[in-house]
């Protein structure tokens, strides 16, 4: 046992929730904004602003023409296996094998395709360590092992995975649809907390496929999170702590939840009392990418799905048009209620003496 320990010590295989539940589902995330979100993202504003380079094909390949945008979307899977064992402080030989093994795992998990790359690229990237500068023909045994371990998972797992998260997706939309109101809490205030965790709520609702009502939830939950806390510590931290929160992340305030848990009380709150008015009262969905519906306020691209889907569901006839009652929740679920209601209740929790002048002072 301690020949094994000593040998993944060397190998730098660290076997734990940080190295796996945090480290490389926030580096999934970041390879996910890189390749399918800032795709969608581009493809938007190249059809909404009638930018012909955008929108035209620049690439086909097997019959099939892609835009720019298009392209960026077609490498998420490489650009979210790369992310992983990047994360996970692969040499560059794992990594650089990570671009097939991230390519065959989304591709064969279908809709679930980031679940699906997550496991297996955290396999195939800690065998591709493993076996990392143990002969002198390393230029060709690292590849062959990490790209035929995570090739091999792919074909065996990833369709199972895939199908297994999307299932789980469709039960937690399904339940949304049914309930709502019950749902739109659950939702809101689950992936709200996971935004402001060291962990990716991005990574969660890619994983998950969340849209439709659940993804409406998920936005105003991750909403009520980020402007919250800059709306409620804007005393401490001006205007800088307001856009590095507001637009930025609320995991910047993860050190003074840890000091004192209670300040968390008025987001989590928020967000149970914006997820159900964003999925009973205004309809709230979240049709476009997934992973949008776990991002919030971070460079809007939370709002930015949403209309994505807006747009999308116009062009496909499920929509009749876009309407004033669609802006103003959206600008109410998003920004104006957890810009009121956290301070408020920041007010009342400073009264009784749970929240202390300096508690939300970011470094």
């Amino acid at each position: 046992m301690d020949k094994v320990k000593a040998f993944l010590k060397k190998k730098n295989i660290e076997i734990s929730l940080k190295r796996y539940g945090i480290d490389a589902l926030g580096a999934m995330a970041q390879g996910l904004f890189c390749s399918l979100l800032i795709g969608t993202i581009i493809n938007t504003i190249g059809t909404q602003f009638h930018i012909g380079f955008l929108t035209k094909t620049v690439a086909e390949i097997a019959g099939t023409g892609y835009t720019v945008g298009g392209l960026a979307v077609a490498m998420s899977g490489p650009a979210m296996a790369c992310a992983i064992a990047y994360a996970l402080q692969a040499p560059p030989l794992v990594i650089f094998s990570m671009i097939t093994v991230g390519f065959a795992a989304n591709a064969l998990g279908g809709a679930g395709g980031p679940l699906s790359v997550l496991f297996i690229a955290i396999i195939a990237t800690e065998f591709g360590k493993a076996v990392f500068k143990t002969t002198k023909i390393d230029i060709l045994v690292t590849p062959l092992v990490t790209i035929g371990i995570g090739v091999a998972l792919s074909a065996w797992w990833a369709p199972a995975i895939g199908s297994a998260a999307m299932k789980v997706g469709n039960l937690i939309m399904w339940a949304t649809d049914l309930r709502p109101f019950l749902m739109g809490i659950l939702v809101s205030v689950i992936v709200g907390i996971a935004l402001t965790l060291p962990i990716s709520s991005a990574a969660i609702c890619a994983a998950f496929g969340l849209i439709g009502l659940a993804g409406g939830a998920a936005v105003a939950g991750c909403c009520a999170q980020m402007v919250g806390f800059a709306a409620m510590s804007f005393k401490e931290n001006k205007w800088g702590g307001l856009i590095s929160q507001g637009i930025g992340t609320s995991m910047l305030q993860m050190g003074n939840i840890v000091k004192n848990p209670r300040i968390w009380i008025p987001p989590i709150v928020c967000s149970a009392i914006t997820g159900p008015i964003a999925t009973c009262l205004f309809h709230l969905k979240m049709n476009g990418a997934p992973v949008s519906s776990g991002m919030g306020t971070c460079g809007f691209v939370g709002q930015i799905g949403v209309y994505t889907g807006w747009v999308n569901d116009v062009a496909e006839g499920t929509k009749a048009a876009i309407t004033a009652f669609d802006w103003i929740g959206l600008i109410l679920i998003c920004f104006i209620l957890p810009a009121v209601i956290c301070p408020l209740l920041t007010m009342l929790l400073k009264k009784i003496g749970w929240i202390k002048e300096g508690d939300m002072k970011l470094a």
